[in-house]
């Protein structure tokens, strides 16, 4: 009799993606012990409704996002210019759902108080896997809308804000955010982009090289009024409204779409500005400090999916380790193979929990009940956290795709797939090196580094019979950087890395039995 192998259904193995006795880490336990019991209460049936969905519903209409990939028409039949991108029903059905389950409503709304970025958090990571990345532009909506919330006037909250933050799917917009030009990429200080000021409104003009999320309905994006300052420095936030009533780009060509590696259910293109109309926001200059506040956002969601997307391939090898034989036994039966598993499981977990740590902090800054060092902490963290679970997210997929052996190398089953857009989480929001550098940043500027070293100290010292030994040997690793860095700055540059990887091991540790902040 022929043999065929069983593919890893995840539906008929999990049932549900919040809780399974499959993982060592369930989202369900982590939020029960670690959350207020009448929040855990309050929120715990719409993740359980989600959990399920996230391998039915939801993984049916990604799949159909994957097939239907997205479509510029740069011209109708007659030759008009209409610059269309066409997306598919799967991609829009998802956006309604992600407006339904106020993925980024749940933050503004701060119903959990402290806790909103947390409940969010775990909403996102249910969502992510079976998102065909719409959580990109999500991602983007809730940077703007933060952007909105500190620099705003209360005119601009109205009309665009109200809408990046509504679960009403006829009413939420989705913003991009536009800032990677030709001479750029994460040096801002190239934006060549430029804004003339038109009576009381703006029009811009330039290219944007790489614009994520083309089908939203706004942008925020950085450019340089007429008579600024070479730089970053006189560099603007200005806010976009991309489309007229009729559906009609306004005053913006689609050059093309990118042809990426990975995440191509998402749109992503070349565009050129042709004086299209923009509102400045929190007035002139200052753009790349105002920015800021979306880079922060971007990056925590970043953290958040990449720690999802490594759950959903762990999940596919557990899955496979039972319904794969060799050598007569289960994967799952060979000491070696079970070993594998568990030490992938236990890099996951670090991630998992560094990731809500932020995202309580998060909360409670934006709820203002955070102390001074607890803000130093989440801007130090944030760059850390952020490199940390892009990087490990590649390392973890890639050794799910030699578990599947030869059909993991096979586009058929799905799984090259996760490897491709699993690099993107080291790219989108800061590469490794501009992280580390953004850390070394935090220590020269902000004092991160003593912020740090007490709160390494007071943690991994708890409950410990040798807290004295633990606390000479984080002071022994983390002496030398601090020394480093007050000596001579420069220095410290080439080991960027290495120290960034090396906090972040450190703080995996600290967080490991709770991410409550104390």
């Amino acid at each position: 009799m022929d043999f065929y192998q069983s593919a890893p259904r995840l539906v008929e193995h999990l049932s549900n993606a919040f809780q399974s006795d499959r993982r060592l880490v369930t989202l369900a336990e982590a939020l029960r012990t670690r959350l207020d019991a009448q929040i855990y209460q309050d929120v715990v049936s719409q993740w359980q409704r989600c959990g399920q969905l996230a391998l039915t519903e939801w993984l049916s209409l990604s799949e159909l996002a994957e097939r239907e990939l997205p479509r510029h028409i740069a011209f109708d039949a007659w030759g008009r210019r209409i610059d269309e991108i066409q997306m598919s029903r799967g991609w829009r059905e998802l956006e309604a759902v992600a407006a339904r389950e106020g993925i980024v409503a749940t933050a503004y709304e701060k119903k959990q108080g402290e806790y909103s970025r947390v409940v969010q958090g775990g909403l996102l990571y249910l969502f992510h896997a079976s998102s065909a990345f719409v959580s990109c532009p999500l991602a983007m909506t809730d940077g703007a809308a933060r952007a909105l919330e500190l620099y705003g006037s209360e005119d601009q909250k109205r009309r665009l804000m109200s809408h990046l933050i509504s679960r009403d799917p006829a009413n939420f917009w989705t913003s991009g955010q536009w800032m990677t030009e030709r001479s750029g990429g994460s040096d801002v200080s190239g934006t060549s982009t430029t804004a003339r000021r038109v009576g009381s409104t703006w029009t811009l003009e330039g290219v944007k090289w790489f614009t994520s999320a083309t089908n939203s309905q706004m942008s925020l994006l950085l450019a340089r009024p007429e008579g600024a300052e070479a730089g970053s420095r006189g560099l603007s936030l200005f806010a976009l409204e991309l489309r007229q009533a009729n559906g009609k780009l306004r005053d913006i060509e689609v050059l093309r779409l990118k042809d990426k590696l990975g995440t191509k259910a998402l749109p992503t293109a070349e565009l050129r500005l042709t004086g299209a109309p923009a509102e400045l926001l929190g007035g002139e200059g200052h753009g790349v400090k105002k920015i800021s506040a979306l880079l922060n956002i971007t990056r925590y969601y970043n953290s958040v999916c990449a720690t999802a997307h490594m759950r959903r391939a762990l999940d596919l090898a557990q899955v496979y380790s039972d319904v794969r034989i060799a050598f007569g036994r289960k994967l799952r039966e060979h000491p070696l193979h079970a070993s594998t598993l568990a030490k992938l499981e236990r890099e996951f977990e670090k991630c998992f929990d560094l990731t809500f740590f932020v995202a309580h902090l998060l909360g409670r800054e934006e709820v203002g009940v955070c102390t001074e060092e607890e803000r130093i902490l989440l801007r130090a963290m944030t760059p850390i956290v952020k490199a940390y679970t892009a990087k490990r997210c590649m390392e973890i997929v890639s050794e799910v795709v030699e578990i599947f052996g030869g059909a993991g190398y096979v586009e058929d089953t799905g799984i090259p797939k996760l490897l491709r857009d699993a690099q993107v989480f080291s790219i989108w929001e800061g590469t490794t090196n501009v992280l580390a550098l953004d850390l070394v940043r935090a220590l020269a500027k902000e004092g991160a580094g003593p912020v740090l070293l007490r709160f390494l100290e007071k943690q991994l010292g708890k409950g410990s019979g040798n807290a004295a030994d633990v606390q000479a040997s984080i002071r022994g690793e983390m002496q030398k950087w601090t020394q480093l860095l007050a000596s001579d700055p420069s220095q410290l540059e080439p080991q960027a890395r290495d120290l960034l990887f090396a906090v972040a091991e450190l703080l995996a540790l600290a967080v490991r039995t709770h991410w409550r902040v104390l």
